[in-house]
């Protein structure tokens, strides 16, 4: 036998579907005391959204992110898990790492307020300033499917 027929495989990535405008949060009542604070993996955030948010059962779920059932169960466990303990002991959650791969929407839809006229653009490109058929700049953000539109809301929370 040689060394590498000890190792491990080389883990899969997993693939998230959705980037979140915030990575950490904190409970207001510990603000002026240092209680720790837990590490939510990006896979596992996109557990929780994929089943306890949208409402997807598991192998739909685990066919979204590309692994298998059992590995999504494993993955949505520990997700539980820490929440659980984040919630029970006061403690921040800090969402970071993790073994995944941003599959993300090349198109972004944009909707103008004034003449209802919705449109796509590509991610990278920038916002666009006006609405193409009216120049009406009273544009926003088309939510995608899977339920994502970022709005420009404050990070509340972000850990300096």
């Amino acid at each position: 036998m040689n060394i590498y027929s000890y190792m491990p495989r080389p883990r899969q990535h997993r693939h998230i579907h959705a980037s979140f405008g915030y990575n950490y949060f904190k409970p207001c009542s510990t603000c002026l005391q240092d209680t720790g604070e837990v590490i939510l993996k990006m896979e596992e955030m996109e557990s929780i959204r994929l089943k306890d948010y949208l409402g997807m059962n598991q192998q739909e779920a685990a066919d979204h992110m590309k692994v298998s059932q059992p590995t999504f169960h494993r993955i949505l466990i520990e997700a539980r898990k820490k929440i659980g303990c984040a919630l029970v002991c006061g403690k921040a959650i800090r969402i970071h790492g993790g073994t995944y791969k941003m599959e993300m929407n090349q198109l972004r839809k944009f909707r103008c307020i004034d003449c209802h006229h919705i449109w796509e653009v590509m991610h990278g490109t920038g916002r666009p300033q006006d609405c193409p058929m009216c120049k009406s700049m009273d544009i926003h953000r088309v939510k995608d499917e899977n339920d994502y539109a970022r709005t420009g809301c404050v990070r509340h929370g972000k850990h300096q």
